[in-house]
């Protein structure tokens, strides 16, 4: 067993040194190569030629893994399970309320119909939170390439502009989706004139539909890119809702097999021919500081130890996140709009940091009152600033 572990993790020091060598450093470019499941190599041993000698491994038949979704039961809900009314008009804003919606695929629908969504989860963490779930299985940041005519009186693709378009007014909603009620319900009820935040997750499907990551690789129309379908959609939304913050995530981590079942490799190591998904990940990177909006790393960010020791715990097929994948990831975005919001001091979001396998959903993370800044300790303790923290007993004392 230890020929095996010696041998991954020469092929993952070697791949992580192409990596580096072909991605500008910075930002993005932790590798995975600390992190060896056992269980997974076990399966089957890396035949290929290419990982063999530590060089990318291109993928001709990499599985995409689908998950099937019961019939979301609705798109919107709120902390004191406020439900929402058919054909509701866009609503005004209520003073005391946050309004966030949640944009995506697969990743961001998980779990909807139980109410374990990613959004559904951060609300539970967010005082007087509203939430809207956009998310929609299969779809991705760029229109299809099928689709040819992106003009706006023709538009049919739910893609992530679809979404974008139809907040905007811009497209039939009823008819781009016309299969998609609890969406379409959605959409027609939120005002982007109260929306507080938006989160975005895409790259999954772009990635495994083998979508060019900009105009380097494609030459004709942007939205056809993945970095110009999220620039574009992103404008749109900063058109439509100045006041809003904008949180793009990257996709997350993923492991893969191919059609008989037999491990390839990660995020790092697998192309789709295209790139890795590692690189369509940086790509989203450069999007959300190009645009300056937030962005929150779900593959490279050490804010939890997702890899592949980890990864039977966090992603039930080796893409998706299971339950306890979706707690983890609720809990630090929550830690945005709380600290936006004045709910918590910045620590919080800076500081919290999860470990998978001790990860309690019901724990609240604080950072001791000792380790604030001055001015954030002077707040919390002399003017009774960030209600959240103190009703977690924040103020209580000074250890």
């Amino acid at each position: 067993m230890k020929n095996i572990y010696t041998k991954a993790f020469s092929i993952m020091l070697s791949i992580s040194m192409v990596l580096t060598a072909c991605s500008a450093p910075g930002k993005g470019t932790d590798t995975a190569e600390e992190y060896v499941n056992e269980d997974i190599l076990a399966k089957g041993e890396q035949t290929d030629e290419a990982a063999q000698d530590g060089s990318i491994v291109v993928a001709e038949n990499l599985v995409q893994p689908t998950l099937e979704q019961a019939a979301a039961s609705s798109s919107s809900s709120t902390i004191v399970n406020e439900e929402p009314k058919e054909e509701a008009p866009a609503e005004e804003k209520a003073p005391d309320r946050c309004y966030m919606v949640f944009i995506g695929d697969s990743q961001m629908e998980n779990g909807l119909s139980e109410r374990t969504d990613i959004a559904h989860l951060v609300a539970e963490r967010v005082p007087h939170a509203k939430v809207y779930n956009l998310g929609i299985g299969g779809t991705t940041a760029c229109v299809e390439m099928s689709t040819s005519d992106t003009n706006l009186d023709n538009w049919d693709s739910p893609s992530f502009n679809g979404i974008c378009y139809g907040l905007a007014g811009k497209i039939d909603v009823d008819g781009v989706f016309a299969n998609r009620e609890d969406v379409r319900h959605a959409i027609k009820e939120i005002n982007p004139a109260t929306v507080d935040y938006y989160f975005i997750e895409y790259g999954a499907n772009d990635f495994f539909q083998k979508m060019p990551l900009d105009n380097t690789q494609h030459d004709g129309n942007d939205l056809h890119t993945y970095y110009g379908g999220l620039e574009r959609g992103i404008a749109t939304l900063k058109e439509i809702s100045p006041q809003a913050k904008i949180i793009v995530m990257t996709p997350f981590y993923g492991i893969y097999t191919d059609g008989n079942g037999k491990y390839l490799g990660d995020s790092y190591i697998v192309s789709n021919g295209v790139d890795t998904l590692a690189n369509y990940a940086r790509k989203a990177l450069n999007v959300a500081d190009d645009m300056k909006v937030i962005d929150f790393d779900c593959m490279n960010d050490k804010r939890f130890d997702l890899y592949l020791d980890t990864a039977d715990e966090y992603l039930m097929d080796g893409t998706h996140l299971t339950l306890k994948g979706r707690q983890v990831v609720a809990r630090l975005l929550a830690h945005i709009p709380n600290f936006y919001e004045e709910n918590e001091p910045y620590e919080y979001l800076e500081q919290d940091y999860i470990k998978i396998a001790d990860f309690d959903p019901e724990e609240y993370f604080m950072v001791p009152n000792s380790e604030l800044k001055e001015e954030n300790f002077n707040k919390l303790i002399r003017e009774g600033a960030f209600p959240l923290a103190r009703e977690h007993g924040a103020a209580d004392d000074d250890d």
